[in-house]
């Protein structure tokens, strides 16, 4: 059969409706630049969401995942492989955990996580501490429970009856925290760093208080590093640099470098509870995803990355201060590392999408957080001459968008 040349138009035709992709199809990527079916080349900000974190087609993971499709791609939990030994080996080393649980997206990860606190609490202190409290506005992945936990009603509306026990209260407001927490209290999670909600950064006062309210009343606390994990803070994952150590953590995203990948990391006590049976993924832990995890995690562990992670920081927002002093587009200008966060003046308020429009006009790709904010996670090797030249096609859109007359 012959078919017509691959479009745009043909999502439209045969895909389920639930995404609405920008007009172009990248069919090539390299370091922080992509080209699409016409051959122009994009500057990638935006990173897969916060996915490439190591560029696109990224030499090392290339030669990893060659290797290993050669080798073994999938054995399923009935058998182990060594990829997945010796990553979470080396998570182990690098990190609080003592055991970690392979799936393959966050909101596997979160789910596990979730699950694992709800057993925990059921094997240690019977039928009554159930309650998990999350943070509002956060987001923790598309399952119906990370949904749920998540608390954003244009996430789950049509999808009621939604899973009980769950308690949300407003982010970085440690004094409604301390009111709502008890021992019904199984677990509370957090995003560090809120991601998919505007790139807000919790107090270190906040995450200390809630660390200390969950011992009181002996509550796991879950940290979901899916975004702000893997380096992107500017540490390995971004408890480190809060000093603030959780009794679960969740990484997904730039665990993999664009290879579907994501771990649930704890303790030897906590683990016990997911025992034989209890829960399970037939992908997760699959050896291909986990040598590339392997090599991947090998790069953005070293402190010299990390270090010039936060150094590009300080050359994203010194850029970004500039382009607002000429326009005063922004609110805010927030983040950590390499997740970046341009709040909206008023003036824009709700108008987001039409900056991601601009951008890719002028041959950039950066994200939303929101309808209010601008996201940037580019890649945390991405040169500083792709960080000026991408800064000023950013200044090109925004100019562009300032010229046209108010809606």
């Amino acid at each position: 059969m012959n078919h017509p040349p691959v479009s745009r138009a043909l999502f439209d035709q045969i895909m389920v409706p639930n995404y609405a992709p920008a007009a172009i199809i990248p069919v090539r990527g390299e370091g922080s630049r992509l080209w699409d079916q016409d051959g122009r080349e994009y500057i990638d900000f935006a990173s897969g969401i916060a996915v490439t974190g190591l560029g696109h087609a990224h030499p090392k993971l290339v030669a990893a995942l060659a290797e290993q499709a050669q080798k073994l791609w999938h054995v399923s939990n009935v058998l182990t492989n060594e990829p997945a030994l010796k990553l979470a080996r080396r998570l182990c080393e690098l990190t609080f955990a003592e055991r970690v649980f392979f799936a393959n997206s966050g909101a596997e990860a979160n789910e596990a996580a979730l699950k694992l606190a709800r057993k925990y609490s059921a094997d240690h202190f019977g039928p009554d501490q159930r309650e998990i409290i999350a943070f509002t506005p956060s987001f923790h992945g598309r399952t119906l429970f990370t949904v749920t936990v998540g608390g954003q009603p244009k996430y789950t509306e049509g999808f009621e009856p939604l899973p009980p026990g769950i308690t949300h209260v407003p982010f970085n407001d440690l004094a409604a925290f301390a009111e709502a927490i008890s021992d019904q209290t199984c677990a509370v999670i957090v995003e560090p760093v809120l991601g998919e909600s505007g790139v807000i950064s919790a107090t270190p006062t906040f995450l200390q208080g809630v660390r200390e309210l969950c011992d009181r009343h002996k509550a796991l606390l879950i940290f979901d590093e899916v975004q702000c994990g893997n380096g992107r803070s500017g540490h390995l994952y971004a408890y480190m640099g809060y000093g603030v150590t959780p009794d679960i953590l969740t990484t997904a995203k730039g665990l993999g470098g664009g290879f579907p990948i994501s771990a649930m990391l704890t303790t030897t006590a906590i683990a016990a509870s997911l025992n034989v049976g209890s829960h399970g993924t037939t992908y997760g832990g699959n050896p291909l995803g986990c040598a590339v995890a392997n090599a991947a995690l090998e790069l953005f562990s070293a402190p010299e990355l990390l270090a010039d992670v936060r150094r590009k920081h300080a050359v994203f927002m010194a850029g970004l201060r500039r382009i607002n002093e000429r326009f005063g587009v922004f609110r805010e200008l927030r983040g950590m590392g390499l997740l970046l966060g341009c709040e909206l003046a008023e003036t824009w308020r709700g108008r987001s999408r039409e900056f991601i429009k601009a951008a890719l006009d002028e041959c950039l790709l950066v994200l939303v957080a929101g309808p209010d904010v601008i996201r940037l996670a580019p890649a945390l090797i991405i040169p500083d001459e792709l960080i000026e030249e991408g800064l000023s096609r950013f200044e090109r859109a925004i100019a562009r968008l300032c010229a046209q007359p108010t809606p």
